[in-house]
């Protein structure tokens, strides 16, 4: 793998795609900053080199047209504050006024481009568009994982300008790394935990992850269609109804390869999906008519812990209940305990997939944890053994 270790950047100019597509407030404010900080090492690796940077990203999804409010201008404050360096902004990623603003950078300095997704070029991956971003650098640097999964002008295609000039940022390299550890270099034991509601949204990643993990945690909404397709009652609790079959032949394919599946044994179940409802702890496979499983119960947390507790490789991707509503948070919070103390006793664990991140984050697991990834759909997709065009990009 061709990272930016391997290069010197004295006297270069580094172009790099960072993923710099933060949540805004109404007043333009950046209220996350993680995507920037994460993009921090390898600016700070150029410039200390004796380089300079230009970096591209996209905010939001103007759709090809110029939308004020999805300007790059509005971050740039926060950049310049969180690299400790002032960063120079150009209104437009390609033309005229971007070249003389490139040219004019001198060594340890650092220029921002606009909004890449204001031309429809850079979603269609337009070889011209890809020529011109390209102009702006010697070296080529990938650092935005969250976009690797995309065919773009800036994350895959303008890699074919920069033969033998182009590496993985810090940030994507660390992602990779994370992820093959989990899929193929992992100590055992491996133990993959798959919550959030929809089994047919991680079809996929279960059939691709099933030969390299030993054990496979079951939680969340998702939990009810597998037991109901082995005919447990559970109420009113969220089921496809169309992926019995699919949820039976899973746990078959698991069996063959010798993954312990673990299920929930009980649930604390709701007389209706509100934060005030009345609730009762129930058998997973006996929740009565009009009441609906929202959270892993005291048994299942305890045989999880279990489980987390002898395992070396944690992959954990999506909650084990809503854990939006306090009264139904506490199953999500004791998962990130038990893979915290796991942790902190020489496993590894990777938190991946928006809706964990955004739980660890908001429970204070975030560095209590191995590594929790910034980019949900390609880390999705990487897990489901697909190849990212931004990361082939590089390594063709």
């Amino acid at each position: 793998m061709i990272t930016l270790d391997d290069f010197n950047f004295e006297n270069k100019r580094a172009l790099i795609r960072v993923d710099f597509n933060v949540p805004l407030n109404e007043d333009l404010e950046v209220t996350d900053t993680t995507r920037i900080e994460a993009a921090k090492p390898s600016i700070i690796k150029v410039l200390e080199d004796g380089g300079s940077v230009v970096l591209m990203s996209h905010l939001g999804r103007p759709k090809g047209a110029v939308n004020p409010k999805l300007s790059l201008s509005h971050i740039v404050d926060t950049v310049s504050e969180i690299i400790g360096v002032n960063v120079k902004f150009v209104g437009d990623c390609v033309g005229k006024e971007v070249r003389e603003a490139v040219t004019a950078l001198k060594r340890g300095e650092i220029l921002l481009l606009e909004n890449l997704r204001f031309y429809a070029e850079e979603e269609s991956g337009d070889l011209e568009f890809s020529k011109q971003l390209s102009e702006w650098g010697d070296i080529y640097v990938n650092d935005a994982f969250g976009t690797a999964h995309r065919a773009h002008a800036s994350t895959t295609i303008i890699a074919d300008y920069f033969s033998g000039n182009k590496c993985f940022g810090s940030l994507l390299s660390k992602e990779i790394q994370a992820i093959e550890k989990v899929l193929t270099s992992g100590e055992k034991p491996v133990t993959a935990i798959l919550g959030g509601a929809k089994v047919s949204s991680k079809i996929t990643i279960i059939e691709n992850i099933l030969d390299a993990i030993d054990h496979l945690i079951i939680g969340g909404g998702m939990t009810y269609t597998f037991i109901k397709a082995m005919g447990g009652e559970i109420g009113d609790s969220i089921c496809e109804l169309d992926k019995l079959d699919l949820a039976t032949s899973l746990m078959e394919q698991a069996k063959e390869k010798g993954v312990i599946v673990h299920l929930p044994v009980d649930v604390l179940a709701a007389n209706k999906f509100s934060n005030d409802a009345e609730v009762k702890t129930t058998p997973v496979d006996q929740i009565p008519a009009g009441w609906q499983g929202l959270d892993a119960g005291p048994k299942t947390l305890e045989h999880f812990k279990s489980v987390i507790l002898e395992s070396r490789t944690i992959l954990w991707n999506g909650p084990v209940g809503v854990f939006e509503m306090p009264n139904f948070a506490n199953g999500t919070i004791a998962l990130g305990t038990f893979v915290e103390e796991a942790t902190k006793n020489g496993a590894f664990s990777l938190v991946g997939g928006g809706d964990s991140v955004a739980a660890v984050k908001q429970f204070g697991f975030a560095d209590k944890v191995s590594y929790v990834s910034t980019g949900g759909g390609a880390m999705l997709e990487s897990l489901e053994g697909k190849s990212l065009p931004g990361i082939a990009a590089i390594l063709n």
